[in-house]
């Protein structure tokens, strides 16, 4: 299987590059993942491939699966006018090219899995919120909203679309985990407002396995598909008939959280625990407000996003609580 990854050297494009190659060759099946860059001197490890924007341009490989991934981080600084107009150019514009290649490729992706996070919902406080659920208008729905809409025009070239709406990643190498570990481990860790907003997680194992598991349950129907489309192709021309193909592919949706959300305070005390530190400390919102700007919506206000598209497929999570999930972190 060939793999195309924008992002792919970030906190989740290259532990999902790990993980595949490493199950692939255990499974004996091969892999080859290649990520894009703007910069053709980053560093990169020995089994990964490497390809600018400007090569996207020219190159003749097909790639099996594309996996959506760039774009700056939003928790990263204050929400500016200026941050937010870049915030939303880092996703759209490797969007584009993504979307140019795959318009000018007469053989086609699979399958383009496309990131996107549950701020698309809006602030809904404890409202249970799956894929079928409305939203809020808010800047987290419009960047993501956007995002989302643009990766989609991919099925009116006939690309299957899979949208990935991701939680907060859990993981000390990086995210909000990776974040919080030196004040927690100071004892300077504490909840945040009045600790009753409901944060919905997802462990990174469990993200990378979620999709891996989207991509190959969609890749064993689509092989399905094909055999069944090739039957009814032999019944038509034996009929003296014209088969009608259908020019847009199907898009799903899937909820990147665990099962199983928390409230902030409930976070803060798990994780105080597992690193055997107090958690005395509190924020409280208007200090978040005064610190962050707009931004301290992402640490004020709760969702609860429930993974119900991947719970009917048939995942089976890892680490389905958010005390496993730390627990087995290295």
């Amino acid at each position: 299987m060939d793999i195309l990854i924008s992002g792919g050297s970030g906190f989740l494009g290259s532990a999902f590059s790990d993980e595949i190659i490493k199950r692939y060759r255990t499974q004996a099946k091969e892999v080859h993942i290649t990520w894009l860059t703007r910069d053709s001197s980053q560093a990169h490890p020995d089994n990964i491939t490497m390809m600018t924007y400007d090569e996207l341009e020219k190159t003749e490989r097909s790639f099996e699966v594309i996996v959506n991934l760039a774009g700056t981080g939003i928790a990263d600084s204050r929400w500016s006018d200026e941050r937010k107009k870049h915030l939303l150019a880092s996703r759209v514009k490797p969007t584009e090219s993504l979307l140019a290649f795959i318009a000018r490729r007469s053989i086609k992706p699979k399958l383009l899995v496309s990131g996107s996070a549950i701020g698309w919902y809006g602030t809904q406080g404890e409202q249970p919120l799956t894929e079928s659920s409305t939203f809020k208008t808010d800047f987290s729905h419009r960047l993501c909203d956007e995002w989302e809409q643009l990766a989609l025009k991919a099925t009116e070239h006939g690309v299957p679309v899979a949208i990935v709406r991701t939680g907060v990643v859990i993981h000390p190498d990086g995210g909000m985990l990776g974040k919080l570990l030196t004040p927690f481990k100071f004892g300077l860790g504490g909840q945040l407002g009045d600790g009753k907003q409901i944060m919905s997680w997802i462990s990174r194992d469990d993200w990378v396995g979620a999709v891996i598991f989207i991509i190959e349950q969609h890749l064993a129907k689509k092989a399905n598909a094909q055999q069944d489309s090739d039957s009814t192709a032999n019944d038509t021309i034996m009929n003296d008939t014209i088969a009608k193909t259908a020019k847009d592919a199907p898009a799903t949706v899937y909820n990147l959280t665990a099962p199983n959300s928390v409230t902030n305070y409930t976070f803060t005390k798990e994780v105080g625990a597992w690193l055997h530190r107090p958690t005395f400390f509190t924020l409280p919102s208007p200090v978040l407000k005064l610190m962050f700007g707009e931004m301290s919506t992402l640490l004020i206000d709760g969702q609860k996003v429930i993974p119900q598209a991947l719970l009917n497929a048939g995942y089976q999570f890892k680490y389905p609580t958010l005390k496993e999930a730390l627990e087995n972190q290295s």
